[in-house]
């Protein structure tokens, strides 16, 4: 998707050979009109698939996993990072280890807004070590819903997360393919 590769290399900054900080257009501030763009984008691709959820984890991956939702007319399910007060012992859970972060927490779902059967697709903002998709995988197979895809705004490919993901045999949708990070420089696949 090149209007999100032209944002990338006009607002992103790369701050290590690891860390890409996009927060000026996709974590801390949003760009509406590049997430407009992004959910026509996942929704064109994974069409015709009947889709009945789409899931994202909180909460980078909630607005272009919204507007994925929007255009396959479909519900958004938030994974949380951490248990609402209000959600009792009726929910899924699988801890998951955040690359950026650095930490461990434990992803929730409540069984109550995931029925069997249902046909998911997973949106993420990022795909590094596929950590975050691998707990969502989890969780989604317990509660015994199909996963029919999984899209990802900005994939680190010198990253393993994608070989991981793919050995399970999902179908991975990535708009923006970074090659190589180093301080101040971001290379796409393919340039």
């Amino acid at each position: 998707m090149e209007y999100l590769k032209e944002k990338i290399k006009k607002e992103g900054k790369a701050l290590n050979e690891h860390v890409l900080k996009v927060d000026s257009f996709l974590n801390h501030q949003v760009d509406s009109n590049l997430m407009d763009k992004i959910g026509d984008e996942f929704a064109n691709y994974f069409k015709g698939k009947d889709i009945t959820k789409v899931v994202t984890i909180e909460s980078s991956g909630i607005a272009p996993a919204i507007m994925t939702a929007k255009k396959l007319n479909c519900d958004l399910i938030i994974l949380k990072k951490k248990v609402p007060n209000t959600l009792n012992n009726d929910f899924y859970q699988t801890p998951v280890t955040s690359f950026t972060k650095g930490n461990e927490y434990n992803l929730t779902l409540s069984k109550g807004f995931i029925k069997e059967g249902e046909r998911v697709l997973i949106i993420d903002d990022f795909l590094a070590n596929g950590e975050a998709a691998s707990g969502a995988i989890r969780i989604l197979k317990e509660a015994k819903a199909e996963i029919i895809g999984i899209g990802i705004v900005i994939e680190k490919t010198f990253q393993p997360g994608r070989n991981k993901l793919e050995e399970q045999g999902f179908d991975i949708y990535s708009l923006a393919r970074i090659k190589k990070l180093s301080e101040g420089e971001i290379e796409f696949l393919g340039e």
